[in-house]
């Protein structure tokens, strides 16, 4: 593929620092072009984040593209080969912080847009982009209040298309289909420090915690399903004591997640824990973090769509994924009747020297041209 658009669009993007939520007027290159085939953009900030829902067209299907202008720190600048905000051509791939996620497939957004508009200006259905600056960051004030203000006035989406990395060997072999859910424990078990001499005058909260750690250990949460691996109990900060070979401890913290599946709900696993916790006789306090509930697309018209357009183009077979971590996509899809996640290479995401294939860029932005044809061209 010879085009360029989408090459040059991603430096542009690229040579912005916008590291999060600072946007660097990021939005404002997407908004000034969208406007000029006929979007409309509407400014949705709140707090220190920008973002913006541009729409063409108001009737139905609406098909969205959604990502984030924010990245993550560039790290030590002397450990890149070449400055992580000087988009780098070298050796078959672009270089730059943001370049796989996600300000190529944003740039590929909207080069797509460009091109079906140019042969479709008088489609049928909606389009619409969808973007934020705080996706790396909180995710307090980004897709999350845009999608409640949307849902407030009954703004639906019937297709979405977030636009995270997900290739893991070449451009299109995996697309992401949900995502699993994720919940934090912070458990604090309460004993009684003393000399370590004298027990019985003290409360070893690490020997009354370890019967309840070996339960939730061995606890089987879920088996999973057709999509979702079976949901998975991790310890990941166990801390207590003074340093002191003589003190007994008078309190444990232990830190835990919980990636669950649809088998499951962030209630259930909660009562679970507490279940085993008291059934173990242990004194505690508990506070619970859940930055994301799981969410599925079943196989459909847009995996099937999507599935179809990468085999044209790039000539392999989609593999339909849960993996990963958490996106915005579990946002979303609270007013999205289908979402995948669709996007370049993961493979040097929040790395130093992050890159994604020069030959990857066009076929992204055919890709997106081609789904969105499919999907609008139904008369």
């Amino acid at each position: 593929m010879t085009e360029t658009q989408s090459l040059e669009f991603a430096k542009q993007l690229i040579a912005r620092p916008s590291v999060t939520p600072d946007d660097q007027n990021c939005q404002q290159l997407l908004a000034e072009r969208l406007q000029k085939i006929g979007f409309t953009i509407e400014e949705m900030n709140f707090g220190n984040t920008k973002n913006i829902w541009a729409r063409r067209g108001n009737s139905t299907p609406v098909l969205c593209f959604a990502g984030h202008t924010d990245v993550v720190p560039a790290g030590p600048l002397e450990k890149w080969d070449s400055p992580p905000f000087e988009p780098a051509e070298r050796e078959g791939r672009l270089y730059g912080r943001g370049a796989a996620d996600m300000k190529t497939s944003i740039a590929c957004f909207v080069t797509a847009c460009e091109r079906f508009v140019a042969k479709r200006p008088d489609h049928p259905g909606s389009i619409a982009l969808l973007i934020t600056s705080d996706e790396e960051g909180d995710a307090h004030n980004g897709t999350t209040k845009v999608v409640d203000a949307l849902k407030a006035r009954g703004e639906l989406m019937d297709y979405c298309i977030v636009g995270e990395p997900t290739a893991t060997e070449v451009l299109g072999d995996m697309l992401k289909n949900g995502r699993r859910g994720s919940l934090s424990g912070n458990l604090a078990v309460k004993g009684r420090q003393g000399h370590i001499a004298y027990p019985h005058l003290a409360v070893n909260p690490v020997h009354t915690f370890a019967p309840a750690l070996l339960a939730l250990t061995q606890e089987v949460w879920d088996e999973g399903n057709d999509y979702f691996p079976p949901t998975s109990f991790q310890i990941s900060n166990i801390s207590g004591g003074t340093g002191a070979t003589n003190v007994i401890p008078g309190e444990l913290n232990v830190k835990f997640n919980f990636r669950f599946s649809t088998e499951s709900t962030e209630e259930s696993l909660k009562q679970r824990v507490q279940d085993i916790l008291d059934r173990c006789g242990v004194n505690y306090d508990l506070e619970w973090s859940c930055s994301g509930r799981p969410f599925l697309t079943q196989a459909g018209r847009l995996t099937d769509v999507a599935r179809a357009t990468i085999r044209k183009i790039c000539g392999v077979e989609a593999e339909l994924s849960t993996s990963g971590g958490t996106s915005d996509g579990r946002f979303i899809k609270a007013i999205a009747t289908e979402l995948i996640e669709l996007g370049p290479s993961n493979a040097t995401i929040h790395q130093l020297n992050e890159n994604v294939l020069l030959e990857d860029i066009p076929k992204l932005s055919a890709i997106y041209e081609g789904i969105m044809a499919e999907l609008l061209e139904e008369d």
